[in-house]
């Protein structure tokens, strides 16, 4: 019997599992795979007022308080594991190619002066200066120096080893169910038919999170992603770089010396897993259209995996409508952001019974008309 159970070993997953067992918890977490679904493909952005959406406000003030928890996350993540995890903090770049995609980026700094939010509007030549790769053919840019960037492999590599060091037991094994006992989650039963029986079960299986049987129903769907990793990048770019191209989002982020992430496409298509030539078309296309020497890279990896999409976009925090059921999944674009306020949240509705106010508000009960009662853990 362990205090708790943890189905999925993703960032979220994993972070979790940490800070519940920094606070004198037993923690297992239970995966087949760790790492392999979409904190493999995660660029790492943490940029809350870049990724601001009309009517998201909610999710930019979590995104803001988490942005906040990110150095002392990861100074306490490195210390505990002995390995970087790639923190940024140069700012990030939004360029525009064109007239158009430059009068959405006038709405969108709009946007975000009206929310107080510290961004800047650039000229061409001030774009080019702060980034001189940049393409002369960039018609503007909105500079946010408080948006930053992580390596999202190095995050999730760092939390197996803290989790380890901290005494998280690991299980490699496919959940095939939430154990219930009495009405109430007691575990999680695993493919080998296994049973890992836990006080408290927290569900952190991302896009997959619906169709675990056991889980009461819940508004997580699949958004594809397609993403490309490239070599040979030392030096191209100061910090990250998102761009609207003839209004289609890409968006460039060095990582590891030399290496780039290029991302990403959103598609509702399932759990669809191929890469189509398509997808990478219009990815490296935009990328050299605003970075030229983007043409001379090493293409050394694609990838497609599946964001957790809800229908407002932000996460499911908290109680379930099954008492002992945790959730901390739904977090669609913004899963490398959210894994510290996240962790912190759950850890501590798992240790003291209570969530905290800055959670409170992604109850999965938003989206029914009658509460669950999310803030007191049952």
């Amino acid at each position: 019997m362990t205090d708790v159970a943890v189905a999925g070993g993703g960032l979220i997953g994993l972070a979790v599992a940490w800070r519940a067992a920094r606070r004198g918890l037993s923690v297992t977490v239970v995966d087949d795979a760790p790492g392999t679904g979409a904190s493999a493909a995660a660029a790492g952005m943490l940029a809350p007022v870049t990724e601001a959406g009309y009517r998201e406000e909610p999710l930019l003030r979590l995104g803001l308080d988490s942005l906040a928890r990110w150095p002392a996350f990861a100074a306490e993540l490195e210390a505990t594991a002995g390995t970087p995890v790639g923190l940024r903090t140069v700012g990030t770049l939004v360029a525009g190619f064109d007239e158009d995609d430059v009068r959405e980026l006038d709405a969108l700094h709009a946007f975000q002066r009206e929310l107080g939010l510290a961004a800047h509007r650039l000229t061409p030549r001030e774009a080019r200066r702060r980034e001189p790769a940049l393409s002369t053919r960039v018609r503007g840019g909105l500079l946010v120096e408080g948006d930053h960037s992580v390596d999202g492999r190095a995050v999730h590599a760092a939390l197996l080893a803290a989790g380890q060091a901290t005494g998280v037991v690991l299980v490699r094994d496919r959940v095939a169910e939430v154990v219930a006992d009495g009405g109430r989650a007691a575990g999680l039963r695993l493919a080998s038919g296994d049973v890992v029986a836990a006080g408290a079960t927290v569900l952190a299986l991302g896009a997959r999170s619906a169709d675990v049987p056991g889980v009461p129903p819940l508004p997580v769907r699949p958004v594809k992603g397609q993403i490309l990793r490239l070599a040979g990048a030392a030096g191209l770019l100061e910090g990250t770089v998102r761009a609207l191209v003839r209004g289609r989002h890409v968006y460039l982020v060095p990582y590891a010396g030399d290496r780039l992430v290029v991302g990403a496409t959103s598609e509702d298509r399932g759990f669809d897993p191929r890469v189509t030539a398509g997808g990478v078309h219009d990815l490296l296309h935009d990328a050299i259209d605003v970075v030229p020497e983007v043409s001379e890279l090493e293409l050394t990896e694609t990838l497609a995996r599946w964001r957790p999409g809800t229908p407002d976009n932000a996460p499911l925090l908290g109680p379930s409508s099954l008492p002992g059921l945790v959730l901390a999944t739904g977090h669609h674009r913004n899963g490398v952001l959210l894994t510290p306020v996240t962790a912190e949240a759950v850890a501590e509705l798992l240790a003291g019974g209570t969530l905290p106010e800055v959670a409170v508000s992604f109850g999965a009960d938003r989206f029914e008309s009658e509460p669950i009662g999310r803030t007191q853990w049952s």
